[in-house]
């Protein structure tokens, strides 16, 4: 069995493309998810890649998974913190539980894996951690406050992380995807999809295996020198 590597999100959309890519990459992966049990199961029967269900909004439940996982398979080298939520409404109409559910869940899951792998990474002297962010963490978006603020904070959660491990041997990057070809973007009316694609320089949506591939190289040994750092995968949609 190769290097053990999780993926939260990873039944569905980008997440289901790391976990692709990650397992073709080699790695022994597995998959979290959060509520749809039916596409779970038919992502494992269909990829043979073992799918757990936990709340990653849950530091409690984060080390108990992680736990779990350890004692079935191993020592996790590899996490991709990819799962997230929206609730996407205006300030003036937003509810505490729409900003809450939306920070416990996009940017309180990335502290809940890290805390439950970082200390076996430290020890083993091996690490890599990617939290998958958005270019609308980075450039903002009309009616995501609370979306916007989870995704910028896992910029700076990060930088902060990439510090405290780099001297031993792990790593801690972001990347920032654009619109990407998933089901929920495909959700959009075809009026307001061809306003997104109109913004984005290069003229189309992402490919949910190119961000995949981000991460795959990300989480490689060729990436060692690389920690702290922001990728973004938008089409130019925005540049920094």
């Amino acid at each position: 069995m190769g290097r053990i590597a999780v993926v939260t999100g990873g039944t569905r959309g980008i997440g289901k493309a790391i976990s692709l890519m990650l397992r073709e990459s080699g790695y022994w992966v597995v998959a979290g998810y959060g509520s749809n049990e039916r596409t779970a199961r038919e992502f494992s029967e269909s990829t043979g890649i073992p799918a757990y269900r936990w709340n990653v909004g849950d530091h409690g439940a984060c080390h108990d998974a992680v736990g779990m996982i350890e004692r079935e398979f191993g020592p996790v080298d590899v996490l991709a913190n990819n799962a997230g939520i929206t609730r996407d409404t205006c300030l003036h109409k937003m509810s505490r539980d729409d900003w809450q559910d939306v920070i416990d869940t996009n940017l309180g899951s990335c502290f809940n894996m890290a805390a439950a792998v970082f200390d076996g990474m430290r020890s083993r002297r091996f690490g890599r951690i990617v939290n998958i962010s958005s270019v609308n963490g980075q450039a903002g978006q009309f009616g995501q406050a609370n979306y916007a603020a989870a995704k910028a904070g896992i910029c700076g959660f990060t930088k902060a992380l990439a510090q405290e491990g780099a001297a031993r041997g792990v790593t801690v990057n972001t990347i920032a995807p654009g619109y990407v070809d998933t089901d929920m973007v495909r959700k959009v009316s075809p009026e307001m999809l061809d306003k997104i694609v109109a913004r984005i320089p290069v003229g189309r949506l992402a490919e949910a295996r190119e961000i995949a591939r981000g991460v795959a190289f990300l989480v490689s040994d060729d990436a060692g020198f690389i920690t702290g750092a922001t990728l973004s995968i938008n089409g130019g949609q925005y540049m920094n």
